[in-house]
């Protein structure tokens, strides 16, 4: 017997606890309430983008991007926040916060002779979902600015200084981005 139909068994005067009758209504009862509980759980998970799994694809039609479910629900994810935030009035800040949604990272940017540099601090390498971080930055980007990005890769101090099963455990694409 589930626990949610001893709970409500326990409701009930003690002589029609013994009843089979009873017993199997509030089995089923609990069962499909137990499965109600857990359909509503689900369903708030998907109120927000950061916990939503299938409800992305309603996330994504609202903002006009195609579904496509071979990307990872992170990048998914990702790609929402960004069409979320990417509205109004574009300055370095929403900049910013368009391209640290997508990698997670810290980014600072710089402007210089009509050209947006962007720089991931923190994240070594080619972020995973590069080609959606451009694209989003394309579409909100002002058309009198270039978009440049630089991508920090281990210098030769820092891989001087790692140990053996350091160097081990970085992938070959954070040393220098041709060795994929």
């Amino acid at each position: 017997m589930s626990e949610l139909a001893s709970e409500l068994l326990a409701r009930l005067p003690p002589f029609m606890r013994r009843s089979g009758v009873y017993q199997s209504i509030f089995e089923a009862d609990g069962a499909q309430l137990s499965a109600r509980t857990a359909a509503l759980a689900d369903l708030q998970l998907q109120y927000a983008v950061d916990t939503a799994t299938w409800g992305l694809a309603y996330y994504e039609a609202e903002l006009g991007i195609q579904t496509d479910v071979s990307k990872t629900l992170a990048d998914r994810r990702a790609l929402v926040k960004s069409k979320m935030r990417g509205s109004g009035k574009i300055d370095a800040t929403l900049l910013k916060l368009v391209v640290s949604s997508w990698t997670g990272g810290t980014v600072s940017l710089s402007f210089a002779s009509g050209t947006i540099t962007v720089n991931f601090q923190d994240i070594i390498g080619l972020p995973s979902n590069m080609d959606d971080v451009q694209a989003s930055l394309e579409e909100i980007r002002p058309a009198h600015l270039a978009i440049a990005i630089a991508y920090r890769y281990l210098t030769i101090g820092e891989v001087e200084a790692m140990t053996l099963s350091q160097l081990e455990s970085h992938p070959l694409s954070e040393f220098a981005p041709f060795l994929n």
